[in-house]
């Protein structure tokens, strides 16, 4: 089924329904805060109840086979249930005292698919979605109606709650996650999270059962399908192998894998010596080593130079804050 046969039949409510009453001892995430989001309680991810929308864009700069002509209609939902110390986008991640200004009604993030939609996209991206999804679905009840058709695409950290994942199975069109690091005690010092790579296996594996690792392309643009998104860090600290070894042993040498070299040493990096610099070129190629060592050939590969290319400034141009 798809969103919109869910929406018909009543099951896209009854999910709605159910994950906004979770909110009211919020674990809709592996934080497991407890806390009551409904009344404005903050957990975590510093985020009450309201969604937070810090930018909405066409977004040209994700896998060439989303972005196609037209582009993505990206959904950046501001603050985060991870604190990672070089995050790209800490302007709208880590920074909840000034994105609380950015909540927007559950009406209005409906009409912003709308909008986005209207430009001609591809399809609607939902940016760092984990702590709003329950606001995603209610929205999409309001957007649906409202004639919204277009593929949805989950673009996550990975670290998310496959009890909250399997209420989006039929919902979500393209999962697009990350899967950060091979290791439970780097996530810790660099994401500020005990058990990353723990649960973020658990994420990918419901991922994979609800998608396989097959992609649907129609016209050379992707329909629906999970991508696997792993960003090298310097000095081995995502853990690559492992990572890698993962997908092919416990999931399937047939997935698709997005390996980024576009590591950049920003906000918080320089106070962490081996995350200071840039990646240099054999650390990379080791890296796409271990993509032939263990036999997964679907994805794409980036040039080196690539961490130059997408930073954004959020703070200088919300509208366009990847200037792509």
């Amino acid at each position: 089924m798809n969103y919109k046969e869910l929406f018909y039949s009543g099951e896209l409510n009854k999910r709605a329904k159910l994950s906004l009453e979770l909110l009211a001892s919020c674990n809709i995430c592996p934080n497991n805060c407890k806390i009551n989001r409904i009344e404005g309680k903050i957990g975590k991810c510093f985020s009450k109840f309201l969604p937070i929308v810090s930018s909405y864009t066409v977004h040209y700069g994700e896998e060439p086979l989303l972005v196609g002509d037209s582009g993505v209609g990206n959904i950046f939902f501001g603050n985060c249930n991870l604190k990672c110390k070089y995050c790209q986008n800490f302007e709208i991640s880590q920074n909840y005292k000034n994105e609380i200004r950015n909540e927007v009604s559950l009406e209005r993030l409906a009409e912003i698919m709308i909008e986005l939609q209207d430009r001609g996209v591809n399809a609607i991206g939902f940016v760092s979605p984990t702590h709003f999804v329950p606001q995603i679905l209610k929205s999409l009840e309001i957007a649906i109606p409202m004639g919204l058709n277009l593929p949805l695409i989950y673009n996550s950290n990975g670290y998310d709650s496959v009890e909250i994942l399997k209420l989006l199975d039929g919902v979500i069109d393209i999962y697009l996650p990350d899967l950060k690091y091979g290791n439970n005690a780097y996530a810790k010092e660099l994401s500020g999270i005990n058990n990353y790579f723990d649960n973020a296996k658990l994420a990918i594996k419901e991922m994979y059962r609800q998608k396989g690792s097959k992609i649907i392309i129609e016209n050379g643009k992707i329909k629906s399908g999970l991508i696997i998104r792993h960003l090298v860090l310097p000095n081995e600290l995502s853990e690559t192998e492992e990572v890698l070894r993962f997908l092919a042993y416990d999931v399937d040498k047939d997935i698709t894998i997005s390996l980024m070299s576009q590591y950049h040493p920003i906000f918080k990096a320089n106070e962490y010596p081996l995350i200071s610099r840039k990646l240099i070129i054999s650390e990379y190629e080791r890296a796409v080593s271990l993509l032939e060592k263990f036999g997964l050939t679907n994805g794409w590969i980036q040039e080196l130079e690539s961490s130059d290319y997408y930073l954004p400034n959020f703070n200088a141009n919300r509208g366009n804050p990847f200037n792509l």
